[in-house]
């Protein structure tokens, strides 16, 4: 695999069982890199080892006045630098290239799931958790690797090293032989302590990942209540833990590098101190003293390798099981045996709730994290609940069932198929960077078109805005440039663009939540007309609890503890429904106990339902 090919066709299936069986499936799908690599490195190392043996067929040459031996040397050393040379550059060129394809494999499988999960995503894990996965996560696990087949060179030449010395200097090359393990393992029993060091630091790092995105996306609204310093001054508090966290890790791989440092030092000291009594005593001669101090020197770039693949492999294996966490995640609970999109009324059969083919329902849920649960669950994201930390695995409860559109379980959707069927619009949904064309350019059905989809969602205040904001656009808002997130947009501003978007892909059922809780009164009542308009005959779900939106509904159904507890049309379960005019008027439970169903003041609630409406 070569950096021009990528993005990978198919990035494949990941081992999602554990960290190290996902860094181990990820340099399997890299075989041929890695072999590539480690032949440079055996290359390289090779020709470093044969230096010693140059140098001291030079001195020797020296001093045995062997003018003869002497250019035959220096060829030699000639030679074995270009071959150096060669081999460092394309090792290095693998590596890198094994890092980034490693990198982009990672990045598109965490892509992949993203589109497979939609909003459902960030219900299950933590945003924080997301952003560091596909950013330092994805770094840190091509480290690993990169360095997986430096190292094996490395590991192959200290054997080739140790066989050639003790065969070419028995005397030293036993000495160096059994010192090189004593020098690679004596790190060992350090290595678990610096890991969960080490992994104390990425969790701190995350968490305050995720409090920076937090407080970055929230930004607006901490300025507009005063929480602004509140949030920072919790961030502060949060990287001043990291930053303890990276210096107790540091301090423990110093004390690993130390080791390395002095242990090969004593190596060297007792190398030549034995040499020079055996040279002195004429057993050996001052060329063959050389040859192995200098193999021996050389051995310390090889016997970094083994303090690198620790360190590497520390740092990856919790990155890459956060990775698996994420990877591990699935919208589809059993093989697709559906291959056309179906059609016709929405069931969900866990709470109840039916939204017959072609109308408008609206969904009145008292918990607004009850709403984007169900919402999750009309387009198709139904989970088995999972087991909270410091839980029992058999504690979860058990999966729910799919829920139906025309008879048919979204679950045995393809996910293409899925998505065209059933769209959810969050409840804060996201606007990527991006011009406006490009912003409204999705996959649709062809029949709304993008003018059409803007007037619905009331966009021409929007449009106008955007016309002013740019001179590059030429007066035309369709070419006026979003910035990242519509940061440059007001919330209403945002929430009806992204309602446009989603009127535009036309799917066979729309579930909306909360679509227009960011806008005024009297924007509501033309946005709700709008969607009742362009969506006639067209299956659309709205999770809302304003009246005017409400009042325009087909039907209205009140999802009360998982369930639905009453089904009609706003006018009438406002007067006959206490639960649902509780939620949609915003009574006290004292009102609801003094307003009966069947009593005059239900008579006068529907009397007055416009003073209601404009009310609320």
């Amino acid at each position: 695999m070569h950096i021009r090919d990528l993005p990978y066709s198919d990035p494949g299936d990941p081992d999602v069982r554990s960290g190290p069986r996902f860094l181990l499936w990820l340099g399997r799908n890299q075989i041929r890199g890695q072999l590539k690599s480690l032949s440079w490195g055996l290359l390289h190392q090779c020709a470093l080892a044969g230096l010693p043996l140059a140098v001291g067929f030079a001195v020797q040459s020296v001093i045995d006045r062997s003018a003869g031996r002497l250019a035959l040397s220096g060829g030699l050393i000639a030679v074995l630098g270009a071959l150096i040379a060669v081999g460092d550059t394309m090792l290095h060129r693998t590596a890198v290239t094994n890092w980034i394809t490693a990198a982009a494999r990672v990045q598109q499988l965490l892509a992949r799931k993203t589109a497979e999960l939609g909003s459902a995503l960030t219900r299950r894990v933590a945003a924080g958790e997301v952003v560091a996965v596909s950013t330092g996560d994805v770094e840190k696990i091509g480290w690993f690797v990169e360095a997986l087949s430096r190292f094996a060179a490395a590991a192959a030449a200290l054997v080739l090293i140790c066989v050639g010395l003790v065969l070419y200097l028995p005397s030293l090359g036993v000495l160096v032989a059994l010192s090189v393990p004593v020098l690679a393992l004596a790190v060992l029993p350090l290595l678990p302590r610096a890991t969960r060091r080490a992994d104390v630091q990425r969790e701190k790092a995350g968490k305050a990942t995720e409090l920076a995105s937090d407080t970055v996306a929230g930004l607006r609204v901490l300025r507009g209540i005063g929480g602004e310093e509140l949030f920072l001054g919790r961030y502060r508090r949060a990287s001043q833990e990291v930053r303890k966290a990276a210096v107790r890790s540091a301090r423990m791989w110093s004390l690993i590098s130390a080791i390395q440092v002095l242990l090969p030092g004593v190596l060297l000291i007792s190398l030549v101190t034995y040499g020079a009594t055996l040279a002195r005593d004429g057993k050996i001669g001052v060329g063959q003293l050389v040859t192995v101090y200098s193999a021996a020197t050389l051995l310390l770039f090889p016997l970094r390798h083994f303090e690198e693949i620790a360190m590497a492999y520390s740092f990856s294996r919790p990155s890459a099981q956060r990775a698996v966490r994420v990877l591990s995640l699935s919208r589809v609970a059993r093989p697709s045996t559906v291959d056309a999109v179906p059609s016709g009324d929405l069931y969900d059969p866990a709470t109840g709730l039916m939204a017959p083919e072609g109308l408008f329902t609206a969904v009145v849920c008292g918990d607004p994290d009850e709403a984007g649960r169900l919402a999750d669950r009309l387009g198709g994201h139904a989970q088995p609940a999972v087991a909270r930390e410091g839980e029992a695995e058999e504690a979860a409860a058990p999966a729910l069932p799919s829920v139906l559109l025309g008879g048919v379980p979204l679950d045995e959707l393809e996910l293409d198929a899925a998505r065209t069927a059933v769209l959810v619009q969050d409840k804060d949904p996201v606007l990527l960077s991006g011009t406006l064309r490009e912003l409204l350019d999705v996959p649709s059905s062809g029949r709304v078109a993008a003018a059409d989809a803007l007037s619905a969602a009331q966009c021409g205040d929007v449009l106008d805005a955007l016309a002013q904001a740019s001179v590059d656009a030429d007066g035309d808002p369709m070419n006026t440039r979003i910035t990242e997130r519509g940061r440059s947009l007001s919330g209403g501003q945002r929430q009806r663009l992204a309602l446009a978007r989603s009127l535009v892909t036309d799917p066979e059922a729309l579930v909306l939540d909360e679509p227009t809780s960011a806008v005024d009164s009297h924007t509501e009542a033309r946005v709700a007309q709008g969607i009742k308009a362009l969506r006639k005959d067209r299956t659309t779900v709205a999770f809302a609890s304003s009246p005017l939106l409400l009042d325009l509904a087909d039907r209205v159904a009140l999802v009360h503890d998982g369930t639905v507890a009453a089904v009609g049309t706003h006018r009438d379960l406002l007067r006959d429904e206490p639960r649902y005019r509780a939620v949609v008027t915003r009574e006290t439970d004292d009102e609801i106990a003094a307003a009966a169903p069947g009593t005059n003041e239900d008579i006068d609630a529907i009397d007055t339902i416009e003073e209601i409406e404009e009310r609320a």
